[in-house]
C-alpha cells in the first residue's frame, strides 16, 4: 500500500527545508541485493533440485523494501548543507516534560510481504515551544527470519542555525531473540531495545544564509 499523497514538510519561509515523501522512500531501495528469504524458501529450493523448470531469478528485486531514506532536502535557490559530525541529538532534553504544541504521524507505504511478515515506512513530528523532534522508521519483520529497523532523526532547537540529523540500523535474527517475548516483535518501539546497531551515522544540516538583494542608492 504507497501513499503517494502523504508528505511531511519542514520548511522555512526563504523556501528551503526537508519533507518526507513515499516516492523518494522507494527510491531508496537497493535492488542489486536480495539476501533476505522467507523462513520456507531452503525447503522450497531443495524440493525443486532436478526441476526442469529454472529457479534463477532474472530480475532480482528487494521484496522487503528495505530503505536508507532519510528525506529529502528542498529548496529551489537554497538548500541545507549536510556535514558529518559528532554532536548528538540531547535525547534526555527530549524527555522533559514540556508542551507538545502539534503531533503528527504519517505513513508512507506498507506492505504485508505475501503474509510473511510486515514492510512499513512512518514518520512522526512533535512541535515544542522551544524545539521539534522527527522520527523516520522503516520496520521490517520477516517471520521467522529476522527484524530490522531503520531510524532517522531529526532535531532542531530554537536559535539554532543548524539540525542534527541522526541515521541507525538495528537488526537481529530470530533465532538471537529467543529470550524475548514473541508478542514484542509487533511493536518496533519495544523491540527496537533489543536489536543490535548495525550502522550509525550523525550529521549536521546547515541552515543557509539569507541573500541580501543589493540596493542602489542615488543621490
Amino acid at each position: 500500500m504507497l501513499f503517494g499523497e502523504n508528505i511531511l514538510r519542514i520548511q522555512h519561509n526563504d523556501g528551503f527545508g526537508i519533507e518526507f515523501n513515499a516516492i523518494d522512500a522507494l527510491k531508496r531501495i537497493n535492488n542489486s541485493e536480495d539476501t533476505v528469504q522467507v523462513a520456507c524458501a531452503r525447503q522450497w529450493q531443495e524440493s525443486r533440485v532436478g526441476s526442469e523448470h529454472p529457479q534463477e531469478v532474472v530480475r532480482p528485486y528487494d521484496w522487503t523494501f528495505t530503505t536508507d531514506y532519510r528525506g529529502t532536502l528542498i529548496g529551489e535557490e537554497m538548500q541545507m548543507k549536510v556535514t558529518e559530525t559528532t554532536e548528538r541529538i540531547n535525547l534526555e532534553k527530549l524527555r522533559t516534560r514540556e508542551q507538545i504544541m502539534f503531533f503528527d504521524e504519517v505513513l508512507l507505504f506498507e506492505d504485508e510481504l505475501h503474509d510473511h511478515g510486515v514492510s512499513m515506512i512512518s514518520v512522526k513530528i512533535r512541535v515544542m515551544p522551544t524545539s521539534f523532534f522527527t522520527l523516520l522508521r522503516f520496520f521490517l519483520r520477516v517471520d521467522g527470519v529476522l527484524i530490522r529497523i531503520n531510524e532517522t532523526r531529526l532535531y532542531h532547537e530554537a536559535g539554532q542555525k543548524y539540525m542534527l540529523r541522526e541515521f541507525c540500523t538495528r537488526e537481529s535474527g530470530i533465532a538471537e531473540l529467543k529470550s524475548i517475548p514473541a508478542s514484542l516483535f509487533t511493536d518496533p518501539n519495544e523491540i527496537a531495545q533489543h536489536l543490535p546497531f548495525k550502522l550509525r551515522q550523525c550529521e549536521k544540516l546547515e541552515l543557509p544564509e539569507r541573500k541580501h538583494k543589493a540596493v542602489n542608492e542615488h543621490v
